[in-house]
């Protein structure tokens, strides 16, 4: 897909540099589309009617996972016996882990911020079971100098606690911060701590892109 706005390599070698800020970046539909219902739907038995029902019980269930309110172990074993299935638990964990698609584009956006010197952190609402897996599996990850993970934490966004946490933990000035996020929730949390937000839509990143030339140019 063509882009109008200029890209940012281009945009950095052509101008004089931008002013540093910092980067709070979502991960999932952000940095990594997902998809847990076909991942989950692999360890029903065949012929299971309820299928997509059993599914959606154990997404209900995962903010008590990426708080932190329960551990792997009783996730896994729980979340099998809601699904009817004899899977292993190390099958569940890796079912739960093979979500992921790149998002090409942000990633493309994240090594240009990187070597243009932004600060990047993530601040995303996940579980023990992605990490720290995910850093592994995807070791571009090492481009965030910090990571505020929901489980760790004990806290969701769009939670204010979280994002005070950040403020503090990091030294943030909240108007030198950009926050990038997909849920509308989470960026009216982010607005109200008086973060430069966008909400980012996987289908149309050139209006990301086309947005944050203009903010890094507003300085």
């Amino acid at each position: 897909m063509t882009t109008h706005a200029i890209p940012l390599m281009q945009q950095s070698s052509r101008n004089p540099p931008f002013r540093t800020k910092t980067f709070l970046f979502d991960i999932g539909r952000v940095l990594l589309d997902f998809d847990f219902e076909s991942s989950l739907a692999r360890l029903i038995p065949s012929g299971t009617d309820d299928a997509h029902e059993r599914i959606h019980s154990v997404l209900h269930r995962k903010d008590a996972l990426e708080s932190g309110q329960i551990d792997p172990a009783g996730f896994a074993d729980w979340a099998l016996s809601v699904l009817g299935s004899d899977a292993t638990r190390e099958q569940f964990y890796q079912a739960w882990q093979q979500i992921f698609t790149p998002n090409a584009s942000m990633w493309h956006c994240v090594r240009q911020l990187a070597a243009d010197n932004h600060n990047l952190i993530l601040i995303s609402n996940i579980n023990a079971i992605h990490c720290p897996w995910i850093f592994t599996a995807y070791p571009e990850f090492a481009l965030f100098e910090h990571r505020i993970l929901s489980f760790e934490a004990g806290i969701l966004k769009p939670e204010l606690a979280i994002y005070h946490y950040a403020i503090n933990t990091y030294r943030l000035d909240p108007a030198e911060t950009i926050y990038i996020d997909d849920q509308p929730q989470n960026i009216a949390a982010g607005q109200q701590m008086g973060f430069l937000c966008w909400q980012y839509d996987l289908n149309h990143h050139q209006a990301f892109e086309a947005w944050l030339q203009k903010t890094l140019a507003a300085g």
